[in-house]
Protein backbone atom coordinates (compact mmCIF):
# COMPACT_ATOMS: atom_id res chain seq x y z
CA UNK A 1 0.00 0.00 0.00
CA UNK A 2 3.03 2.55 0.54
CA UNK A 3 4.55 1.60 -2.70
CA UNK A 4 1.10 2.52 -4.29
CA UNK A 5 0.86 5.94 -2.09
CA UNK A 6 4.47 6.59 -3.48
CA UNK A 7 3.71 5.67 -6.87
CA UNK A 8 0.73 7.79 -6.76
CA UNK A 9 2.27 11.14 -4.78
CA UNK A 10 4.97 11.71 -7.80
CA UNK A 11 2.54 10.93 -10.51
CA UNK A 12 0.53 13.89 -8.75
CA UNK A 13 3.93 15.96 -8.49
CA UNK A 14 4.77 15.41 -11.91
CA UNK A 15 1.05 16.63 -13.07
CA UNK A 16 1.21 19.84 -10.82
CA UNK A 17 4.33 20.00 -12.65
CA UNK A 18 2.86 19.97 -16.22
CA UNK A 19 -0.21 21.94 -15.17
CA UNK A 20 1.90 25.04 -13.92
CA UNK A 21 3.81 24.95 -16.79
CA UNK A 22 0.59 25.35 -19.18
CA UNK A 23 -0.20 27.70 -17.15
CA UNK A 24 2.81 29.79 -17.11
CA UNK A 25 2.73 28.83 -21.05
CA UNK A 26 -0.65 29.97 -21.57
CA UNK A 27 -0.94 32.94 -19.73
CA UNK A 28 2.71 34.47 -21.74
CA UNK A 29 1.23 33.52 -25.13
CA UNK A 30 -2.24 35.40 -23.94
CA UNK A 31 -0.73 38.31 -22.68
CA UNK A 32 0.93 38.69 -25.96
CA UNK A 33 -2.43 39.01 -27.73
CA UNK A 34 -3.96 42.11 -26.82
CA UNK A 35 -8.01 43.07 -26.72
CA UNK A 36 -9.43 44.76 -29.47
CA UNK A 37 -11.35 46.72 -26.38
CA UNK A 38 -7.85 48.10 -25.75
CA UNK A 39 -9.15 47.92 -21.83
CA UNK A 40 -6.01 48.00 -18.95
CA UNK A 41 -7.04 44.81 -16.31
CA UNK A 42 -7.72 47.90 -14.16
CA UNK A 43 -10.25 49.09 -16.70
CA UNK A 44 -11.75 45.96 -16.72
CA UNK A 45 -11.86 45.30 -13.05
CA UNK A 46 -13.70 48.56 -12.02
CA UNK A 47 -16.14 48.12 -15.23
CA UNK A 48 -16.96 45.01 -13.80
CA UNK A 49 -17.80 45.92 -10.66
CA UNK A 50 -19.41 49.05 -11.42
CA UNK A 51 -21.63 47.07 -14.03
CA UNK A 52 -22.24 44.80 -11.30
CA UNK A 53 -23.60 47.35 -8.92
CA UNK A 54 -20.59 46.82 -6.47
CA UNK A 55 -19.08 50.61 -5.49
CA UNK A 56 -16.97 49.67 -1.96
CA UNK A 57 -14.02 47.79 -3.68
CA UNK A 58 -11.03 49.13 -4.82
CA UNK A 59 -8.90 48.12 -7.60
CA UNK A 60 -5.37 48.47 -6.74
CA UNK A 61 -2.05 47.09 -8.20
CA UNK A 62 0.41 44.57 -5.93
CA UNK A 63 3.79 43.56 -6.21
CA UNK A 64 4.73 40.18 -7.06
CA UNK A 65 3.93 38.06 -10.65
CA UNK A 66 0.69 36.38 -10.55
CA UNK A 67 -0.20 37.62 -7.17
CA UNK A 68 -3.68 38.52 -8.31
CA UNK A 69 -6.26 38.17 -5.56
CA UNK A 70 -9.55 39.34 -3.66
CA UNK A 71 -9.18 40.47 0.07
CA UNK A 72 -12.82 40.52 1.38
CA UNK A 73 -10.87 42.04 4.47
CA UNK A 74 -9.98 44.74 2.57
CA UNK A 75 -12.31 44.86 -0.19
CA UNK A 76 -9.85 44.97 -2.50
CA UNK A 77 -9.33 43.50 -5.96
CA UNK A 78 -5.65 43.15 -5.96
CA UNK A 79 -3.86 42.69 -9.08
CA UNK A 80 -0.24 42.39 -10.16
CA UNK A 81 1.32 45.08 -12.66
CA UNK A 82 1.42 42.57 -15.53
CA UNK A 83 -2.49 42.34 -15.37
CA UNK A 84 -3.17 45.98 -13.69
CA UNK A 85 -1.68 47.72 -16.43
CA UNK A 86 -1.66 44.92 -19.47
CA UNK A 87 -4.32 45.42 -22.18
CA UNK A 88 -4.27 41.31 -22.99
CA UNK A 89 -6.76 38.82 -23.18
CA UNK A 90 -4.34 37.11 -19.71
CA UNK A 91 -4.91 40.63 -17.90
CA UNK A 92 -8.64 41.01 -18.57
CA UNK A 93 -9.48 37.24 -18.00
CA UNK A 94 -7.65 37.29 -14.27
CA UNK A 95 -9.16 40.75 -13.32
CA UNK A 96 -12.51 39.35 -13.97
CA UNK A 97 -11.59 36.25 -12.43
CA UNK A 98 -11.10 38.29 -9.16
CA UNK A 99 -13.86 40.34 -9.49
CA UNK A 100 -15.80 37.53 -9.54
CA UNK A 101 -15.13 36.78 -5.83
CA UNK A 102 -15.97 40.31 -5.35
CA UNK A 103 -19.39 38.98 -6.89
CA UNK A 104 -19.28 36.05 -4.66
CA UNK A 105 -18.60 38.26 -1.50
CA UNK A 106 -21.35 40.87 -2.25
CA UNK A 107 -24.01 37.74 -2.42
CA UNK A 108 -22.42 36.30 0.35
CA UNK A 109 -21.87 33.19 -1.50
CA UNK A 110 -22.00 30.30 1.18
CA UNK A 111 -18.35 28.80 0.15
CA UNK A 112 -16.62 31.69 -0.20
CA UNK A 113 -17.63 32.90 3.37
CA UNK A 114 -17.11 29.26 4.63
CA UNK A 115 -13.48 29.45 3.07
CA UNK A 116 -12.95 33.51 4.29
CA UNK A 117 -13.65 31.95 7.91
CA UNK A 118 -11.38 28.84 7.82
CA UNK A 119 -8.47 31.01 6.50
CA UNK A 120 -7.01 32.36 10.13
CA UNK A 121 -7.37 28.77 11.10
CA UNK A 122 -5.53 27.35 8.28
CA UNK A 123 -2.60 30.13 8.42
CA UNK A 124 -1.98 28.94 12.09
CA UNK A 125 -1.61 25.71 10.79
CA UNK A 126 0.08 25.08 8.00
CA UNK A 127 2.93 27.15 10.42
CA UNK A 128 2.75 24.42 12.39
CA UNK A 129 1.86 21.14 10.27
CA UNK A 130 4.86 20.11 8.40
CA UNK A 131 7.74 20.19 11.39
CA UNK A 132 4.56 18.31 13.62
CA UNK A 133 4.32 15.87 10.93
CA UNK A 134 7.86 15.63 10.99
CA UNK A 135 8.12 14.64 14.85
CA UNK A 136 5.48 12.94 14.72
CA UNK A 137 6.81 10.44 11.97
CA UNK A 138 10.04 10.28 13.59
CA UNK A 139 8.90 9.72 17.28
CA UNK A 140 5.84 7.28 15.59
CA UNK A 141 7.02 4.33 18.08
CA UNK A 142 7.20 6.42 21.51
CA UNK A 143 4.87 9.31 20.61
CA UNK A 144 2.24 8.41 18.02
CA UNK A 145 -0.16 10.98 19.78
CA UNK A 146 2.08 13.81 17.67
CA UNK A 147 1.90 12.43 14.25
CA UNK A 148 -2.25 12.46 14.98
CA UNK A 149 -2.09 15.77 15.44
CA UNK A 150 0.15 16.11 12.60
CA UNK A 151 -2.48 14.68 10.62
CA UNK A 152 -5.64 16.46 12.18
CA UNK A 153 -3.78 19.77 11.28
CA UNK A 154 -2.97 18.69 7.86
CA UNK A 155 -6.63 17.39 7.11
CA UNK A 156 -7.49 21.34 7.83
CA UNK A 157 -5.48 22.02 4.92
CA UNK A 158 -6.50 19.68 2.80
CA UNK A 159 -10.59 20.92 3.64
CA UNK A 160 -9.34 24.20 2.89
CA UNK A 161 -7.90 23.05 -0.31
CA UNK A 162 -11.46 21.07 -1.59
CA UNK A 163 -13.96 24.63 -0.22
CA UNK A 164 -11.77 26.64 -2.69
CA UNK A 165 -12.54 24.52 -5.53
CA UNK A 166 -16.06 25.25 -6.11
CA UNK A 167 -15.41 29.10 -5.47
CA UNK A 168 -12.34 29.44 -7.79
CA UNK A 169 -14.71 27.51 -10.42
CA UNK A 170 -17.46 29.82 -10.02
CA UNK A 171 -15.62 33.02 -10.15
CA UNK A 172 -14.27 32.21 -13.42
CA UNK A 173 -17.77 31.23 -14.09
CA UNK A 174 -19.11 34.80 -13.17
CA UNK A 175 -16.18 36.02 -15.23
CA UNK A 176 -16.36 34.43 -18.39
CA UNK A 177 -19.82 35.48 -18.62
CA UNK A 178 -19.95 38.79 -17.75
CA UNK A 179 -17.17 38.92 -20.39
CA UNK A 180 -18.97 37.60 -23.42
CA UNK A 181 -22.34 39.34 -21.78
CA UNK A 182 -20.31 43.05 -21.59
CA UNK A 183 -18.57 42.90 -24.95
CA UNK A 184 -14.97 43.18 -23.29
CA UNK A 185 -13.46 40.09 -25.49
CA UNK A 186 -14.69 39.84 -29.22
CA UNK A 187 -16.03 36.41 -30.34
CA UNK A 188 -12.50 35.75 -31.40
CA UNK A 189 -11.37 36.53 -28.08
CA UNK A 190 -13.51 34.62 -25.70
CA UNK A 191 -11.90 31.26 -26.49
CA UNK A 192 -8.92 32.42 -25.53
CA UNK A 193 -9.97 33.60 -22.14
CA UNK A 194 -12.03 30.47 -21.36
CA UNK A 195 -9.23 28.53 -21.89
CA UNK A 196 -6.82 30.65 -19.85
CA UNK A 197 -9.28 30.34 -16.94
CA UNK A 198 -9.39 26.55 -17.55
CA UNK A 199 -5.62 26.03 -16.84
CA UNK A 200 -5.63 28.50 -13.91
CA UNK A 201 -8.46 26.63 -12.36
CA UNK A 202 -6.98 23.66 -12.89
CA UNK A 203 -3.83 24.15 -10.77
CA UNK A 204 -6.02 24.53 -7.89
CA UNK A 205 -7.70 20.96 -8.60
CA UNK A 206 -4.32 19.77 -8.61
CA UNK A 207 -3.53 21.13 -5.43
CA UNK A 208 -7.06 19.46 -3.87
CA UNK A 209 -5.70 16.37 -5.32
CA UNK A 210 -2.49 16.32 -4.01
CA UNK A 211 -3.13 17.28 -0.74
CA UNK A 212 -6.03 14.50 -0.33
CA UNK A 213 -3.19 11.90 -1.52
CA UNK A 214 -0.61 13.14 0.99
CA UNK A 215 -3.25 13.39 3.65
CA UNK A 216 -4.37 9.70 2.63
CA UNK A 217 -0.56 8.60 3.41
CA UNK A 218 0.11 10.11 6.71
CA UNK A 219 -3.21 8.15 7.83
CA UNK A 220 -1.76 4.97 6.52
CA UNK A 221 1.78 5.67 7.53
CA UNK A 222 0.03 5.95 10.97
CA UNK A 223 -1.97 2.92 10.84
CA UNK A 224 0.61 1.15 10.30
CA UNK A 225 2.66 2.51 13.01
CA UNK A 226 0.11 1.32 15.46
CA UNK A 227 0.38 -2.25 14.00
CA UNK A 228 3.61 -2.59 14.33
CA UNK A 229 2.86 -1.76 18.25
CA UNK A 230 0.22 -4.09 18.50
Amino acid sequence: MTSLMWILMILVLIISMIVSGTLRSKFEKYSKLLLSSGLTGKDVAEKMLKENGIYDVKVVSVSGYLSDHYNPLTKTVNLSPEVFNGRSIASASVAAHECGHALQHADAYSWLMLRSRLVPVVQFSSGLVQWIIIAGIVLINAFPQILLAGIILFALTTIFSIITLPVEFDASKRALAWLQRANVTAPTEFPKAQDALKWAAMTYLIAAISSVVTLVYYILLFVSGSRSRN
